[in-house]
């Protein structure tokens, strides 16, 4: 029986990669200078950003540089009211901020912070205080290196990190961490933080995973995988159990460039830069949930529903707003307002979307 659904499976996962018709453009705007910075300070590469119950923006950039060229500290976490005013900085010099990757609020609005570079996981209060950590980062006192990359891999170990990437929770309060760029799985902890599992492992098959660069989950506790290095979102339950694989594939514009580098090759298979391989993933609150991805080639954002069925796209690789230069996380507090953090542009733009315009020709 198990042989018979990892067949089902595959055969799924090939029917889904033939070419899905194109989506209507949705129109949009970029809010210009929506976040205010002081005078005296710059964004770095954006790393991430979440929206909290009342509208306050949170940024976790790589900036606030310390130490060398190569290996530098580069974690900086800021607050912005709904107008976009600067508020604060939260947690400079904390010991777990090494190397931003994502940042995400929790339906009680405490900030959870996820650091590649220390490999730690750190869930602070609304008051910015420290309240759970995840992982240990490497002691200055000792060999501090970075997590070698081998062939096979070694087997991960309970609670502790290569590299994470994001973090999620279910009705229950049960949290997951998308682990890694090295572990390639998913960890479970209860709403106390007691471990629990974790599930998945390197590779390219059904439930197998290559980058788990993004994650979220919807009203019912499904996880949403952006299991990058394989181009695809792969679905699972609480409990780890896959449910299907979403592929965007949407034919690419005669004009798209990449941001940065040279044209991915089509034939070289699935990869970062392959269109469609998702970057970011957010799902919208509320009744009726949409699913967005963003992919670095060619740049755009893809609205579904969560079944994969695509509903719209918009944007494309670029400097200029409402252009973008690799999405690296995203937050959708409604269906129709998107925060999308820039890791190449080092920047965060504030977007309104317009669906009922869909008919007209969208800006792209």
């Amino acid at each position: 029986m198990k042989r018979l659904l990892i067949v089902l499976l595959l055969v799924l996962g090939v029917a889904s990669h033939a070419q899905q018709p194109m989506p209507p453009d949705i129109p949009f705007d970029s809010v210009a200078n929506a976040l205010k910075l002081p005078p005296d300070m710059n964004l770095g590469e954006g790393a991430g950003v979440a929206v909290n119950s009342k509208g306050h923006v949170f940024v976790f950039t790589r900036a606030n540089v310390s130490g060398p060229a190569f290996g530098a500290t580069a974690a900086q976490l800021l607050e912005f009211g709904p107008d976009g005013r600067f508020i604060r900085e939260i947690g400079k010099g904390l010991y777990a901020f090494a190397y931003a990757h994502a940042v995400r609020i929790d339906r009680d609005d405490n900030i959870w912070c996820v650091d590649k570079g220390s490999d730690m996981v750190v869930k602070l209060n609304p008051d910015g205080h420290v309240m759970m950590v995840f992982g240990r980062k490497k002691e200055a006192s000792d060999e501090a290196e970075p997590w070698k990359r081998v062939t096979p891999p070694l087997p991960p170990i309970n609670g502790m990190f290569r590299q994470p990437t994001d973090v999620t929770w279910n009705g229950q309060g049960d949290i997951f961490i998308s682990d890694g760029y090295i572990n390639a799985r998913v960890a479970k902890y209860d709403k106390n933080g007691d471990w629990v599992k974790s599930f998945g492992e390197p590779g390219n098959g059904p439930g197998q995973l290559n980058t788990p660069h993004s994650i979220a989950s919807d009203a019912n506790g499904n996880l949403y995988v952006a299991d990058r290095g394989n181009a695809r979102i792969q679905v699972f339950d609480g409990d780890g159990k896959l449910l299907r694989q979403i592929k965007i594939n949407v034919p690419l514009p005669p004009d798209a460039k990449p941001a940065i580098g040279n044209t991915p090759n089509p034939e070289a298979g699935p990869g970062t830069q392959s269109p469609g391989a998702p970057w970011a993933v957010c799902i919208t609150p509320g009744p009726n949930q949409v699913l967005y991805a963003s992919d670095a080639f060619p740049g755009r954002i893809y609205k579904m529903d969560l079944e994969g069925h695509m509903l719209g796209v918009l944007g494309k690789a670029g400097k200029q707003l409402k252009q973008f230069g690799w999405i690296h996380e995203m937050a959708c507090p409604s269906e129709n307002e998107l925060y999308v953090a820039e890791v190449l542009n080092w920047r965060v733009q504030k977007l309104l979307l317009h669906p009922q315009k869909t008919g007209a020709t969208a800006s792209r």
